[in-house]
């Protein structure tokens, strides 16, 4: 046997172990620690997250879209920005592919600030964007993992219209909210009054009761990029900080 294969691995440096079904829980904490990390060395820990559908193009039917959320994002990122703490500013983050999410990425360019894209492998739709931050972009194979760190340090969501992925994403954060499971209260934007009346019947689940009447109250309707940052300046302007900050985030290296 030649000597290179009479010697054992270590496993942390074992491919093949690795990507073994016995090796799943470390590709899964993995994928929880490498963000973090990354985000307590920028320290960040505050996010506004951007929803909405990778096929929307700047020159497609719903091109407004796309214009509107790359507004909507350099004025959150100017607003930002514009705050008296560097490490306590608000982040445009998104999940790091074309359409609604390229936008958001690209408008915190726009304003010369930084953006997070959390990208997931699929087999033809998902490329990363060229414009998020370097540093600030990963990638993904658990959705339940990329969706947590929307979530984990999410101030506020904004849905633009999207399909399959965007509803399920939008879904998510409200059952969350609706159930008491989140640290803190999370406002959610539905980007474009029409689409989502169109997509989703909300009265009709009121009038089924499968819905509470207050759980209306856990989104907002919104169709002008000026009219959606005055909206998160006076909501995030009620929330207090020290009580809405994820629990990881109370270490020395995360105080503004």
């Amino acid at each position: 046997m030649p000597a290179d294969e009479s010697k054992s691995r270590i496993a942390y440096l074992d491919e093949a172990f690795l990507d073994t079904d016995a090796a799943r829980p470390l590709r899964i904490l993995a994928e929880y620690l490498e963000p973090l990390d990354a985000f307590c060395r920028e320290q960040i820990k505050d996010t506004i997250v951007f929803f909405g559908s990778a096929r929307l193009r700047e020159n497609g039917a719903l091109g407004q879209y796309y214009e509107e959320a790359r507004t909507l994002a350099r004025l959150i990122t100017e607003w930002s920005m514009s705050l008296s703490s560097p490490n306590c500013r608000y982040v445009v983050c998104s999940g790091g592919g074309g359409g609604i999410m390229e936008a958001a990425n690209r408008g915190a360019a726009d304003a010369g600030g930084r953006s997070i894209g959390l990208n997931i492998s699929l087999p033809h739709e998902q490329r990363p964007n060229v414009f998020v931050t370097p540093g600030l972009g990963f990638e993904f194979h658990y959705f339940f993992m990329r969706k947590l760190w929307f979530a984990h340090l999410a101030r506020a969501v904004i849905v633009f219209p999207g399909g399959f992925g965007t509803l399920d994403e939008l879904t998510e954060i409200i059952t969350l909210a609706q159930t008491q499971k989140l640290q803190r209260r999370i406002p959610v934007v539905l980007y474009g009054t029409s689409y989502w009346n169109e997509v989703i019947n909300f009265q009709a689940l009121l009038r089924h009761e499968v819905i509470s009447a207050e759980d209306l109250q856990l989104f907002s309707f919104i169709d002008e990029p000026a009219a959606a940052l005055a909206h998160l300046q006076r909501v995030l302007a009620d929330s207090k900080d020290e009580d809405e900050t994820p629990a990881f985030a109370h270490s020395s290296r995360w105080k503004c």
